[in-house]
């Protein structure tokens, strides 16, 4: 069965029942429909000096074309976890309608492992995505307009920074020309589109604490400069309030659940080559005082969203992780030791060797640098050898960490459960983790120790307009500021093309752009792109609803 056949034919339980397991009530609960909700703002407050559960993060290997199955395996331990008696609860990012429609595909899970219903969540959902997208687009109306009424702020149209969003992946809206037409359509310039997971706005989403707090980082956001070259916001606009009034609801975080009705808060969804890539800090801080044991994920590999989740969301959000799992597939290291895509299911010792470097480079920065108790768990295919297989637990014994097959696709939570064990025996071990940079550095120095650190770079260079913007920076209030650094997830390095753990190398940087609401520089390296393109078959080709609303071929 196809995951979602699988998802349409579950049993669900109505989200009253799912919020009674985490001891909400019907008045905590604010439902879109019969399997989704909203939770209500006060019940933060309610829980604010409610003892914290643990938190475990699940990370990867840097991502190949034969997938690795990370947000499966969040979901199957967290059923594991609740299997075996702990009070679980799974915290994950909201799907985009880019990768749904393009060809990375949704963020649910499958098989055994979804978080449900499927096709609300990888559509929809409760409308987050939009409400983003129109408090995101309001602001670039508002700016368009400030120059059309006489531009009191003297903002220089050349140096507008803030661009316009959509949810969709769209080549042609990158570079786009606005303000066409005559004197009374606007004031001509250059402008351009970017991905709403990428938006200043869905980072604020992410890290603000309530509503009140995500007015006061919208009105922090820089939208460009004026003529002398000071730095104009969204509240010199005046347009914060209005912006808070458009995610009035989508600051509060979505409870839904899994097929085997582990409660999951699934809210935010910023991507992790050109976000910060994790969760909402107010949903994760809510899981942590509604459960026992916490299992979230951060995007693509933990070169980068483990590193953004350490450096970005824990040192801003105070939280402190206890464990880490990263995911693998047999069939993923061998092409990062060269093997072609076509060929994966033929038996590679020897590739599986020269691949296991990305798998051995990625544990080594989670336990050495990260300073966190790790352990690897494979997601298993058919076509994996036995000989491969003990190869590989060769490897992460030289580690020093332990290597389970955990087949939560297949069998769901019964197929977690030695993993969701292993994770408890780490957990108990209460290490603290470790931060890359210190609070003390500046921007280049935390820039450097990223790329030499985590992602194995001899050194960085620094085109002049990045260096331009990073002097600017330096001399400002997000001189001390957390890092986010914006490159491909297919390599360690600044080039998708060199995989395992590619070394002799210098990550370049490109631009530096302030993310002053959401309180951290962004700096983009390599040719990383802000609006992703459709590909040549794209996933939107197969997707369809027939006359009863019954959707079909979302994967």
């Amino acid at each position: 069965m196809s995951d979602l056949a699988i998802a349409q034919a579950a049993r669900l339980l109505p989200v009253t029942e799912v919020g009674a397991l985490l001891g909400l009530g019907s008045d905590d609960l604010e439902p879109y429909g019969r399997h989704k909700a909203k939770i209500a703002a006060h019940v933060a407050s309610r829980l604010a000096d409610a003892p914290e559960g643990d938190l475990v993060l699940v990370s990867a290997i840097s991502p190949t074309p034969a997938g690795e199955g990370k947000t499966t395996m969040t979901i199957g331990l967290g059923d594991a976890l609740r299997r075996i008696g702990k009070r679980a609860v799974i915290a994950l990012r909201e799907p985009s309608l880019g990768p749904a429609f393009g060809v990375k595909g949704g963020a649910t899970g499958g098989g055994q492992a979804q978080v449900v219903p499927m096709e609300d969540l990888n559509l929809h959902m409760t409308g987050d995505f939009h409400a983003v997208t129109a408090a995101n687009n309001l602001l670039a109306a508002m700016i368009d307009n400030h120059l059309q009424q006489g531009n009191a702020l003297g903002l220089d149209p050349r140096r507008l920074t803030f661009r316009r969003v959509m949810d969709v992946n769209d080549r042609a809206l990158r570079h786009v020309l606005v303000g066409l037409g005559g004197p009374a359509d606007g004031v001509p310039r250059e402008d351009g589109f970017m991905i709403t997971p990428a938006s200043e706005v869905m980072a604020i989403l992410c890290m603000a604490a309530d509503l009140a707090d995500l007015k006061a980082r919208c009105a922090r956001i820089i939208v460009g400069q004026d003529r002398e070259g000071g730095s104009v916001t969204a509240g010199d606009l005046g347009a914060a309030g209005a912006m808070a009034a458009l995610m009035r609801d989508a600051i509060k975080p979505n409870l839904v659940q899994t097929l085997a009705h582990t409660p999951a808060l699934v809210h935010g969804g910023p991507f992790a080559n050109i976000a910060h890539g994790c969760n909402s800090l107010q949903a994760t801080r809510l899981a942590l005082k509604l459960g026992e044991i916490v299992v979230t994920e951060a995007g693509f590999g933990a070169d980068l969203g483990a590193e953004k989740f350490i450096d970005i969301k824990c040192r801003l959000g105070g939280l402190r992780p206890s464990a880490v799992v990263l995911v693998a597939t047999i069939r993923s290291i061998k092409m990062h030791g060269g093997v072609a895509r076509t060929e994966l299911g033929r038996p590679d010792v020897d590739a599986l060797r020269r691949g296991a470097a990305n798998l051995r480079r990625h544990v080594r920065n989670v336990t050495e640098v990260y300073g966190l108790p790790c352990v690897v768990a494979l997601n298993p295919f058919p076509g994996d050898t036995p000989e491969e297989f003990a190869v590989l637990e060769e490897v992460v014994a030289d580690l020093g960490v332990r290597l389970l097959r955990a087949s939560v696709h297949a069998e769901g939570a019964a197929g977690g459960e030695s993993l969701a064990r292993a994770v408890l025996d780490l957990v108990a071990e209460r290490r603290r983790h470790a931060f890359v940079y210190d609070d003390e550095d500046d921007l280049e120095t935390r820039v450097s120790k990223v790329a030499t650190r985590v992602y194995g770079a001899e050194g960085v260079t620094w085109s002049p307009k990045a260096r331009k913007g990073l002097a600017i920076l330096a001399a400002g209030p997000l001189g001390r500021a957390p890092v986010c650094v914006a490159k491909t997830p297919y390599s360690f390095s600044d080039d998708p093309s060199r995989l395992g753990a590619p070394e002799g190398w210098t990550l370049r940087v490109e631009d530096v752009r302030p993310v002053a609401g959401a309180g951290f520089v962004l700096v983009l390296a390599g040719d990383i792109m802000t609006m992703p393109g459709l590909p040549v078959a794209p996933a939107a080709l197969n997707i369809d609803v027939d006359p009863d609303g019954r959707i079909h071929g979302l994967f």
